[in-house]
């Protein structure tokens, strides 16, 4: 079937390089928007979605991500852009990681079809658990008692993403 929306979802890659240049607020906005529309259980919209662009905060998101992954290099691939969401915790909001989840995946649906590049980076439950992530959270003035579910890198890309791996066999499957 063609669709314009199939063909983007078909499409859409996960960008790790990433030209310097900032996106555009338009553009931002658009993303962000996108994530607002996600389902979420009972339309509970429990989510938090915060875009930084600040270089110090950014820094010291890189630092915290890197910390956790065991690394010295930028798990953000250098994006102009991190997009942070939150959520309840597990205990208040059975649901917080899926409908974080379908966030994250509409910005990222959102940005390909507006021609920017993301990539989904995990290791923000782990790094908002600890003191230093908790006072960053306090710094990007997020509520307390929130967790990290997860965060895009978000930019231009610098490059052309790889080919899509061939979809597994059986991947599917109708039960009539």
């Amino acid at each position: 079937m063609k669709n314009a929306v199939l063909e983007c979802l078909r499409t859409r890659r996960s960008v790790r390089k990433y030209r310097k240049e900032q996106i555009t607020a338009e553009e931002l906005q658009a993303v962000l928007e996108a994530g607002t529309w996600a389902p979420t259980a009972h339309g509970q919209q429990d989510p938090w979605i915060v875009a930084v662009q600040r270089p110090d905060l950014m820094a010291r998101l890189v630092k915290l991500n890197a910390a956790v992954l065991g690394t010295s290099g930028n798990p953000y691939y250098d994006a102009p852009t991190i997009v942070l969401v939150f959520g309840s915790q597990p205990e208040v909001w059975k649901n917080t990681v899926q409908d974080g989840s379908l966030v994250l995946g509409n910005m990222m649906n959102a940005a390909h079809a507006i021609g920017l590049g993301s990539c989904w980076i995990n290791r923000e439950m782990e790094m908002f658990a600890t003191p230093e992530g908790k006072a960053l959270m306090k710094d990007l003035s997020v509520p307390e008692g929130l967790m990290g579910i997860g965060a895009l890198a978000l930019g231009y890309a610098d490059g052309e993403p790889r080919e899509a791996k061939p979809r597994k066999e059986g991947y599917c499957r109708v039960v009539r």
